[in-house]
């Protein structure tokens, strides 16, 4: 297996070069790879994985086989495109759509044929927007199985680790199932078992490995496509990067890299596929795109600098038509880690949309839904204007469900009280003066939110009031899941930030994921998949994995375009002899 530039001859041929190696480029390699075409994989960064490592692993792929798995058979492509007409709209392709609802359960099986990589459908996952006609409550998000680690030998290091905030024990993954046993470990016979083993498992694989090998979400799903790859000896170039394009009469022909120092000039047959990752760190985009968005507030993977943006604009490529937003958010909280780095924290689930919690701008009032999907919390804060918000709740709720960082149980507060990540007051009086916000205004919307609590009715931003939001609350607070009240001193609040976690904007592309130019014409022999492609969501957020499901399938129609095209001339040619 090749894993060095130095071992690429200069001038050397392939069917298919990919160029970033998050989800979706991984998969487009591996797509090429079980069609026995020749494909070499191109990473800047030192790991393999991008954001999607960071990621749950979630894949939005309506109508998959792994539906009936979990009783899931009355959905449909009509339903499931009606429900995306009206959460999507005129925001993107109706056409580009409609390909992708057709051919993802067909990328499904066919990555899982032959691969390490398998997905299963969760019983309980939400559409995000599950008012609208057509969503559904189960069957349409998929996750990957857990994944060893130790089968990848000295190859696991190149696996991007997760965002440590999100792991325990320095470097164990849990994932949802995980954390309702060790929550209920004291509770359940079942769960202190489970429990048990995971952390047998994390303390023998500490003698071994600077982290656990038990991979779970977007890791499991990295690592499965790693194995994958390796078993089919795809030579993956980390610290690789894409210099130049070549573009002449009949599409892209070569393209230009470098890795530490070492130049090479790379022919390609079939085509390259761009996976970078997106815009979001390039700085003269950012700036233009996502106004008034600090960089430290993207908790996305180092790597989608946009660089090879700039390549593929030189060669005609152009972006698609915004749609509602050029990013997808959530709402994070910020803080300096022992090491200097910033770790921005997303606050997906886990406690905003929880009973007893609210979150308030300067004035101490709400302004919006705190239940809703991180999307839209996100674009929330941006229309109101509020940057840093504060997210406060008591003891009894941080007790319960944590608070960002802050783990669920009320233990171990100190560090993150001493570096004023987590704020404290006896009284919601001292809490908003250690705030620097309107003590009044807390004091009401605290009373106000009790009383909802008492009623089950948000008479100012109607929390609750969905399945999505009903599902992310907590089943065991009644009348209504997702409100409870405020009382229990001291009171605790964490600032929160809009933080951008994907493009949606991103290169125009045809139903193949061809690159389109500005004269809206294919460029033969390049495409765009994952976030480098104009996303098909429009800037909306439909469902869970709306940006993994795209990559996967669009990966799979590149790739099997692209090879064809590598192949192309060899038809010909045999259809010559044979005339």
């Amino acid at each position: 297996m090749r894993t060095t530039l130095q071992e690429i001859q200069d001038g050397e041929s392939f069917d298919l070069v990919v160029v970033g190696a998050g989800g979706a480029g991984m998969s487009a390699a591996l797509f090429g790879a079980l069609q026995g075409a020749k494909v070499l994989l191109l990473e800047k960064t030192e790991y393999v994985g991008g954001t999607t490592a960071f990621s749950a692993g979630t894949t939005w792929i309506p109508n998959s086989h792994h539906a009936a798995e979990i009783g899931v058979h009355d959905d449909s492509l009509a339903k499931v495109g009606g429900y995306l007409d009206l959460a999507v709209g005129e925001r993107s392709s109706a056409e580009l759509r409609r390909v992708f609802l057709e051919n993802g359960p067909k990328a499904v099986k066919a990555i899982e044929t032959g691969t390490s990589v398998r997905y299963r459908a969760r019983p309980l996952h939400p559409d995000y927007i599950s008012d609208l006609e057509g969503s559904t409550l189960r069957g349409r998000a998929l996750e990957p199985l857990p994944f060893d680690g130790r089968l990848l030998g000295e190859r696991f290091r190149l696996v991007r680790p997760p965002i440590p905030e999100f792991t325990v024990l320095g470097g164990m993954m849990i994932d949802r199932d995980d954390v309702n046993h060790l929550l209920k470990l004291t509770r359940s016979f079942a769960s202190f078992r489970h429990a048990v083993k995971l952390l047998s498992r994390h303390a023998l694989d500490r003698l071994r490995h600077p982290r656990g090998t038990r991979l779970v979400m977007g890791n499991a799903l990295i690592a499965s496509l790693l194995h994958s790859l390796d078993a089919r000896d795809v030579p993956v170039l980390t610290e690789c990067r894409l210099d130049r394009l070549q573009r002449g009469a009949a599409g892209i022909e070569a393209l230009e890299v470098t890795q530490k120092g070492v130049k090479r000039r790379i022919v390609v047959k079939g085509g390259v596929i761009l996976a970078s990752g997106g815009f979001n760190r390039h700085p003269e985009r950012r700036r233009a795109l996502l106004p008034g968005s600090e960089p430290q507030w993207c908790p996305g993977a180092p790597g989608h600098t946009g660089q090879a943006h700039d390549v593929a604009e030189a060669v005609g490529a152009r972006y698609g038509t915004p749609g509602l937003s050029h990013a997808f958010w959530a709402p994070v909280s910020i803080r300096k880690r022992a090491d200097g780095s910033t770790a921005a924290f997303p606050h997906f689930i886990l406690d905003r949309g929880k009973p007893g919690m609210i979150t308030v701008n300067r004035e101490g009032r709400r302004f919006l839904n705190e239940s809703t999907s991180y999307h839209l919390f996100g674009l929330g804060m941006q229309e109101a204007g509020v940057a840093p918000a504060y997210l406060v709740t008591d003891a009894e709720g941080l007790r319960k469900y944590g608070l960002g960082m802050v783990r669920p149980g009320g233990k171990g507060l100190k560090p993150f009280l001493a570096d004023g990540y987590l704020v404290e007051g006896s009284t919601l009086a001292e809490l908003a003066g250690r705030l620097g916000i309107d003590a009044a205004g807390l004091q009401d919307s605290v009373r106000r939110i009790n009383e909802y609590a008492r009623s089950g009715v948000d008479l100012d931003y109607r929390r609750g009031t969905t399945d999505y939001q009903r599902v992310n609350g907590d089943a065991a607070q009644q009348p209504n899941p997702n409100l409870g009240p405020i009382g229990t001193a001291p009171f605790y609040a964490v600032r929160l930030y809009p933080g951008d976690i994907g493009a949606a904007t991103g290169f125009a592309t045809d139903t193949d994921a061809r690159v389109l130019d500005g004269d809206a014409a294919p460029i033969d022999g390049l495409y765009a998949v994952g976030n480098d492609m104009h996303s098909i969501m429009g800037g909306t957020y439909p469902g869970p994995g709306i940006t993994l499901g795209p990559g996967l399938t669009f990966a799979y129609l590149a790739a099997q375009h692209a090879v064809a095209r590598a192949r192309a001339p060899q038809v010909q040619e045999a259809k010559s002899v044979v005339a």
